[in-house]
């Protein structure tokens, strides 16, 4: 394998985020030399990013750790259009009010694992419908859409995965990849952003924007075509579990990083109930962990790989709520699994005090808790003895839950397996 000089270089090869760069030596020469500055885009499809996008996220913190600039863009602009990459169907078009309000909640999360400011490696937001909403389509078709090749576009995977199996590509999905190189060659020439990291599937995104700063000189310039800058592309693998599940899903949604939208303490037990192949290669991906900790805690073997489990949790919850958070949802965890007990940190569901009164089908409840997604699945879940209320099994779905059956604390708790659990409050 071989030794790079960088820090930063040195440090994606040994923590497993690098698939492809467009040069890696002569990038690693250059984070030896100089601080360079580099970005990753997120789009605005939702109010919060979600567990998948955490790869890039801690990309974006190495760089900064290792002594460079890290630059988050938020696709104010392009997510008007729509990536198609890694898409089996077109996204559905979001108005900018929504946009808006999809990018206020995703800038939360990015002050936790970057340091903003105004020095030389401190952080930058910058919002790409800043310079895209302005663009004049002729001039822009002109100057950069002549650099594209239909027909090596046409090859790129994003592209040919949906045309194979005769899915609708639209014409402005097929302008994304032309937005996003544009993205790049404004951000060399106006922040003098050198690297463009993304996901494998941004491969071929990233490559049409190294080679559009190649091919076009600065804006105003009098250079040649031809005789532009030099800038790179790295990706990071695509991400599964050891099974083969997409990184960021459950089968209850996706693991959100924001906390109004999924608690510490479920964001904490997904990364409990990591595989036991894929732990050491999280401490690497997500967490801060030094390679020999790492070592020692991926040898653990038998009952002691859940104890490496619980650190790991710990320290990816961490940097995303905090330590109290990630003190509190292993509390929470411990209280409920290990001593049998109803932890208040549990989510919570409210229930009007009448209803129980008069009493709710078991069934009914568990739905209305979000431990099922229909009252069939509910039903299910009961008769096979996964559904359980305050830690015993139930006799039928339709068994009447009633306010007789609030503990001490004044709550119900909810149990759909081994995992899952809701409190039930009454109002």
């Amino acid at each position: 394998m071989t030794t790079y000089k960088s820090d930063f270089i040195r440090g994606v090869q040994e923590r497993g985020y690098l698939h492809q760069c467009t040069d890696l030596e002569a990038l690693d020469t250059l984070c030896t030399s100089s601080v360079i500055s580099a970005y990753i885009g997120f789009d605005c499809t939702a109010a919060s990013l979600h567990a998948g996008s955490l790869l890039p996220i801690m990309m974006l913190r190495l760089l900064q750790r290792s002594g460079h600039k890290p630059i988050v863009l938020m696709g104010g602009g392009t997510t008007k259009v729509g990536d198609p990459s890694g898409k089996d169907e077109s996204r559905k078009l979001l108005d900018d009010a929504a946009i808006t309000r999809n990018m206020a909640g995703i800038k939360e999360v990015f002050s936790k694992y970057l340091t903003f400011g105004d020095g030389p490696t401190d952080a930058v937001m910058v919002n790409n419908d800043d310079w895209l909403k302005d663009i004049q389509y002729i001039p822009f078709l002109r100057d950069v859409g002549r650099h594209f090749s239909i027909n090596r576009m046409l090859g790129f995977d994003s592209v040919k995965l949906r045309l194979e199996r005769e899915q609708n590509l639209s014409f402005l999905e097929f302008n994304y990849m032309i937005l996003q190189a544009y993205d790049f060659y404004h951000l060399y020439h106006d922040s003098n952003c050198v690297l463009q990291m993304g996901g494998s599937d941004q491969w071929g995104n990233i490559v049409n924007g190294v080679e559009l700063i190649r091919r076009v000189p600065a804006p105003g310039s009098t250079t040649h075509e031809g005789a532009g800058g030099s800038a790179f592309g790295l990706t990071t693998p695509l991400l599964t579990t050891s099974s083969g599940a997409k990184m960021g899903k459950t089968a209850d949604g996706a693991v959100w990083l924001n906390e109004d939208m999924l608690s510490p303490y479920d964001y904490w037990q997904y990364w409990r109930n990591t595989e036991d192949a894929d732990v050491g290669r999280f401490f690497r991906l997500f967490t801060d962990l030094s390679s020999d900790e790492i070592v020692r805690l991926e040898q653990l073997q038998g009952a002691e790989i859940n104890d490496a489990k619980k650190i790991l949790a710990d320290e990816i919850t961490k940097l995303c709520h905090g330590e109290q958070g990630a003190q509190t949802a292993r509390a929470t965890a411990e209280t409920t699994f290990e001593q049998g007990g109803a932890s208040q940190d549990l989510p919570t569901t409210e229930i009007e005090r009448q209803r129980l009164d008069d009493g709710i089908p078991a069934f009914l409840l568990f739905r209305e808790a979000g431990l099922a997604e229909s009252g069939g699945e509910a039903r299910r879940l009961i008769k096979g003895g996964g559904g359980k209320v305050n830690d015993a099994a139930l006799p039928s779905e339709t068994h009447e839950v009633t306010s007789a059956d609030l503990n001490a604390d004044g709550v119900i708790k909810l149990s759909a397996g081994k995992k899952r659990h809701v409190l039930v409050r009454a109002t």
